[in-house]
């Protein structure tokens, strides 16, 4: 069992490597840090092509573990670290493929570089993953950074439907793996067109505070039903949008939010919603997404 870090030099720098130190560590296992180089197409070349095409791969791979290094060298005390190189037709497909073989327990990646106003912006690559990855995968935000040197609490993000009461059980199962205090939260924003300037904000302020009472009485439920313990602190946040309702959420340094996902039969393995991608986008803390 292995934490796996999907790392490339000079692409999303050590965000990545930082949550994958401090998920090694709370999960008291190994870290791999893997890089995927594209394979060649089987296509007629010249032999001298192949050659330099395989001399570029080899230096990209080296480029990338020497770089992981020198980030490492000052972070990863006490985490027994190992280094992966591969090609494959895909990067996505790659580290699945490195996942299934070490039989990790999480795949951590970065966030992509671009963006003015995401703070967790999924690439095309961790996209693919988020959907098809058959072990959770954590995200960090860009420039992720924490003084803990391990993850401190696990923030399960629920959409207080029946439907999502399995997230809140296998939520409290990997708080306990964790070792760290769980918390269930349900975020609800005011989108900018609920209704119709002539209705008035008022009308609005009246449905998300309905909707918000809602949501403490299916909170309320789980406690009840015993699907969480008494300890488990219980949230609902709401806000003008995504970006305030996740701002004004108090977050503990070495948190991460873990969001469940609805099954997509043979399609994908998951389906990610459209609040669930707003959600990613704007959190501060590092996300974990669990397959379907």
């Amino acid at each position: 069992m292995t934490v796996v870090v999907g790392y490339l030099a000079g692409r999303v720098g050590p965000s990545a490597l930082h949550l994958g130190v401090r998920a090694a560590r709370t999960l008291k296992t190994a870290l791999i840090v893997a890089t995927i180089v594209p394979k060649a197409w089987p296509t007629p070349s010249m032999a001298r092509v192949d050659a330099e095409y395989q001399q570029w791969a080899d230096r990209l791979a080296a480029d990338s573990a020497d770089e992981a290094q020198r980030y490492l060298q000052t972070l990863a005390d006490g985490v027994e670290v190992s280094y992966h190189h591969s090609a494959h037709r895909s990067v996505s497909g790659g580290l699945i493929e490195l996942v299934s073989e070490v039989n990790a327990d999480m795949l951590v990646l970065g966030s992509f570089p671009g963006g003015r106003r995401a703070r967790v912006l999924i690439g095309s690559t961790a996209d693919w993953l988020l959907h098809s990855s058959p072990v959770p995968v954590a995200v960090s935000p860009r420039q992720y950074r924490s003084h803990a040197t391990r993850l401190t609490r696990l923030t399960c993000g629920y959409s207080a439907t029946s439907q999502a009461v399995d997230v809140v059980r296998r939520c409290s199962e990997l708080a306990n793996r964790f070792g760290v205090p769980l918390r269930v939260i349900t975020f609800a924003a005011r989108g900018r067109t609920m209704y119709p300037p002539e209705v008035g904000l008022h009308a609005e302020s009246w449905v998300l505070e309905s909707w918000a009472a809602q949501a403490w009485e299916m909170l309320d439920r789980l406690r009840t039903d015993g699907v969480v313990s008494d300890d488990v602190v219980l949230q609902v946040v709401t806000g003008n949008g995504w970006q305030q309702a996740l701002d004004t959420t108090d977050w503990e340094d070495g948190e991460i939010l873990a969001l469940g996902t609805s099954a997509r039969g043979d399609i994908a393995r998951v389906f990610l919603g459209s609040h669930s991608g707003k959600i990613i986008r704007h959190s501060p803390v590092p996300v974990l997404v669990l397959p379907g």
